[in-house]
């Protein structure tokens, strides 16, 4: 799942049972765009923290062409990384990881989505979307009357 700083679900993505989320996190975040005002180019994020299970050469060397900033802590043996200095990390902007928490915290109220009933991929994003959708109403458009 990628969000925005506030919490809201911008993109979400699904992986086998068996396989490392890591492995979907470009074609994840390639679905991501933002708006920006006229006139301004960007529309990829400027930085995307990761826990460290994206510590992983092929995810920074992703980010890095993209110019995205990656907050991502070091893995303590870090595997494939050649001589050089380490990559930096912001520890403030790391501590707003607990934002995407949080997300992840408020989708799993929905039952549906926590036990997952759904047997096929299609289905469970489907109530997937339904849920950051009612998420969005609720956190979004309330005290609007």
């Amino acid at each position: 799942m990628v969000a925005d700083g506030q919490g809201t679900p911008l993109t979400v993505g699904i992986t086998p049972g068996q396989a490392h989320e890591s492995t979907a996190v470009t074609a994840t975040l390639q679905a991501v765009r933002i708006p920006q005002p006229l006139g301004h180019p960007r529309c990829r994020p400027a930085c995307v923290t990761g826990d460290k299970g994206y510590d992983i050469p092929r995810i920074r060397r992703w980010l890095r062409h993209r110019g995205i900033g990656a907050v991502i802590p070091e893995k303590s043996k870090p595997h494939g990384r050649g001589p050089g200095r380490p990559p930096r990390f912001d520890a403030p902007t790391y501590r707003r990881r607990n934002v995407i928490e949080r997300c992840i915290g408020w989708l799993k109220h929905a039952r549906r989505i926590a036990t997952r009933y759904e047997k096929t991929a299609v289905n469970f994003s489907a109530m997937l979307k339904l849920v950051m959708i009612q998420h969005y109403f609720k956190t979004h458009l309330r005290d609007t009357t």
